[in-house]
């Protein structure tokens, strides 16, 4: 037997995908939209857990009006359905829906008509799970854990044990400790591959120490520009001309929640600021102490 002739099918169409726009901002790459939370229209629930609070409230709250609206009409188009309810009343099925919905059940109305008992089963099924759903979002909303870390607003490139040096700082600004804290610094700029081909690449540079075993006040991050530095050989204006950038992430463990927070700057080349050096931010106290000085965190001094 001769097996049947399949029909070619057609390749599925597959939608072109959406231009990404990139802007440089003094210095920074800026992609539009990135992390906004309209962003997300295509992806409810990152939407849902990235939208401001303000947005969140009014999106619930209009939600849960629509669908018992919804229920509402369906419990009108029943007509004399719902027990101790005036006929034609909207008010009274709304507020019925609403009873219905969260579990309430007063008593006072009740479906009496097999119509009205299916509306009420589909619309407490419903209701079970719009609780469960917006619990988890709520929680989920609540229980991101959060990195409250302030980076100096410029980084500075300095002598340090007689070899120039890039250097910023950041600050713990919880008054509790980020456990293993862990420090990544990368160089970012424009580069022309030996094929002649552009390319965005990325540098790894090696800090002095880029971890921390409890990051608790301030941190100065140090990168040597020795000749195996891509800072070598540079000055301003190549920084400028290439683009540059330093991109920062810091993770560690948060001691109060127990889970890893994460944080992320970027210094531009205008954010770099050579043969400067940071105000000190350490003193000594009149009993013998230190303490520290945070309204000079992000000042620079020229040197001498």
């Amino acid at each position: 037997m001769k097996s049947p002739i399949k029909k070619p099918t057609k390749p599925k169409k597959q939608r072109p995908s959406p231009r990404i726009y990139i802007k440089i901002n003094n210095g920074q790459f800026e992609i539009l939209g990135m992390g906004a939370w309209y962003s997300y229209w295509r992806d409810p629930y990152h939407l849902l857990l990235t939208i401001p609070w303000s947005g969140f409230i009014v999106l619930i709250c209009t939600f849960y009006v629509a669908i018992n609206t919804l229920f509402a009409l369906l419990y009108l188009a029943g007509g004399d359905c719902i027990a101790n309810a005036q006929p034609g009343s909207f008010l009274d099925k709304f507020f019925f829906s609403v009873q219905t919905l969260a579990s309430i059940g007063y008593g006072a109305m009740y479906p009496k008509t097999t119509y009205a008992n299916i509306i009420v089963t589909i619309e407490a099924m419903i209701g079970l799970i719009g609780i469960a759903v917006m619990t988890g979002l709520a929680f989920a909303r609540f229980s991101r854990p959060t990195a409250r870390v302030v980076f100096s607003r410029v980084a500075v490139i300095t002598p340090h044990e007689g070899v120039p040096t890039f250097m910023f700082r950041t600050a713990n600004q919880r008054r509790n400790f980020i456990l293993e804290a862990h420090m990544r610094v990368y160089l970012m700029r424009d580069e022309i591959t030996a094929e002649g081909t552009f390319i965005r690449r990325f540098h790894d540079l090696k800090l002095v120490r880029n971890q921390t075993p409890s990051f608790s006040l301030s941190w100065l991050l140090m990168h040597p520009i020795d000749e195996f530095s891509p800072f070598y050989g540079m000055t301003a204006e190549q920084l400028l001309q290439t683009n540059t950038s330093i991109v920062i992430s810091l993770s560690g463990i948060d001691e109060t929640v127990s889970q890893v927070v994460h944080a992320r700057h970027i210094y531009a080349a205008n954010d770099i600021i050579w043969n400067s050096r940071f105000v000190d931010i350490f003193h000594h106290s009149n009993n013998g102490h230190r303490y520290i000085d945070y309204k000079h965190f992000h000042d620079v001094l020229p040197l001498d």
